[in-house]
């Protein structure tokens, strides 16, 4: 049937090219975009996946610039720790100079002062964005953001690299730390450490050392010294002991102990619970110092007793400058003057030195390991960054080949379309010819 009120054929073609037309402006607007699901009408899921993603990346840029400056921190203060060592090694050699005998001990001092002012401002100088690791007011955690985490539940955290200042600074301003580069504060029994050499006194004397110089009084007599009664105690990694021991009246030696020394006397923990034990701490120190074919260490009515081997009335014995400290340092680096120092002086500041040397060495260490994980971090972020935006990639981007074959195919069903819309008005128009005389 032919009617003039209701074409059929052309609402179906309308229709048809309402629909080819729908599909040509979306496939349009994912070539022009780029994207498949560039709102949330176009897929709520993906887009809601996509935009958290997204903004999780954008969160991932800011740590990677993060760790940019927490690489330059570390870079700065390795490289004043490297210097800084290098002049601790300077002023060791200086400090063997001026052993030798017949030196002239003020020239050499001279050159040390300098030595001196170099360390104070390779610490000053180790600053950047106002932070130095090297100088500081007082030990605390510094913090690199390393990275950023989503748990499962949807809640958000930062990851941290952190940097105690405490194993780093050279020079620490607050009065109850002192710096790699400064003199301990003397260990007490309250401190939980303990202190392993006392005076002769009932009551033991934090931090001193004392016993007198006793002569052999005949042929076959040794000179000994006596300690007082010993206590429990125990010694951390920092924690060291330190006297001067001056036999026959000849050149000083300077015995050390720390945790090292426990170890190696076969004892666990750096603890010491029995004066017999504190005698093979004690020989064990000895032998370190080699002295210990020369004194040996017993006890005696629960005391710490040091005998020589020699024997007679010119054997002697003196122990004196005894004292303690809570990161290993007996002088300060920058105080060191051997002007006018005796031969056991410039044994104690050799040691020092050296102590300090092996502190500063571990400290680099510790900051280029920092250094390496912050590098493999930076590394990290930027290859994670990358393969979220793969993933958010292939959630909501177009595939433009598949686009551009769609777009030809309904551009050719736009033009078909119109074609069927016109023939299907065309045969309204044929009804007018029946009318026609």
């Amino acid at each position: 049937m032919s009617s003039i009120l209701t074409n059929a054929s052309a609402m179906t073609a309308l229709q048809s090219l309402n629909a080819t037309n729908k599909n040509l402006a979306t496939t349009q607007s994912r070539i022009s975009t780029g994207m498949r699901v560039a709102q949330a009408s176009d897929n709520a899921a993906y887009w809601s996946i996509a935009s958290t993603m997204r903004s999780d990346n954008q969160a991932m840029g800011t740590i990677k610039e993060a760790l940019g400056l927490g690489a330059a921190q570390v870079d700065i203060a390795y490289t004043a720790m490297d210097k800084v060592k290098q002049t601790l090694d300077t002023l060791k050699s200086k400090l063997v100079t001026a052993s030798q005998p017949n030196i002239d001990k003020s020239k050499i001092q001279s050159e040390i002062k300098e030595l001196q002012n170099d360390l104070k401002t390779y610490a000053e100088s180790a600053s950047f964005s106002g932070g130095n690791w090297l100088s500081v007011d007082k030990s605390s955690t510094a913090k690199v953001v390393a990275s950023f985490l989503r748990g499962a539940d949807g809640s958000i955290s930062l990851g941290t690299i952190d940097v105690d200042t405490a194993k780093t600074a050279l020079f620490n301003r607050d009065a109850n730390q002192a710096g790699l580069l400064e003199k301990g504060a003397a260990l007490t029994a309250a401190s939980g450490a303990g202190i392993a050499i006392y005076t002769g006194a009932a009551t033991p004397v934090a931090g001193t050392v004392g016993a007198d110089t006793l002569p052999g009084t005949a042929d076959d007599t040794a000179a000994t010294a006596t300690f007082g009664a010993h206590a429990n105690f125990a010694l951390d990694g920092n924690d060291a002991i330190s006297f001067e021991v001056t036999l026959n009246g000849g050149t000083s030696k300077t015995i050390r102990i720390d945790r090292d020394t426990i170890t190696a006397a076969g004892l666990a923990n750096g603890a010491v619970t029995s004066a017999a034990e504190m005698a093979t701490v004690m020989t064990q120190a000895l032998k370190s110092a080699g002295l210990d074919s020369k004194v040996a260490a017993s006890v005696a009515g629960g005391a710490l007793v040091l005998t020589t081997t020699e024997k007679g009335p010119n054997a002697t014995i003196a122990v004196a400058n005894g004292a303690s400290s809570d990161n290993g340092n007996f002088v300060d680096a920058t105080s060191i003057d051997i002007t006018a120092a005796t031969s056991g002086q410039l044994s104690q500041y050799l040691q020092g030195v050296e102590n300090m040397l092996s502190a500063v060495t571990t400290a680099a260490s510790d900051l280029g390991a920092i250094k390496t994980r912050i590098g493999s971090q930076q590394t990290f972020v930027k290859d994670l960054m990358s393969a979220v935006d793969r993933g958010v990639g292939a959630l909501v981007d177009a595939d433009m080949n598949e686009e551009s074959t769609r777009l030809q195919a309904l551009q050719v069903q736009q033009q078909l379309g119109i074609q069927s819309l016109s023939i299907a008005n065309g045969s309204a128009q044929q009804i007018m010819s029946l009318f026609r005389g």
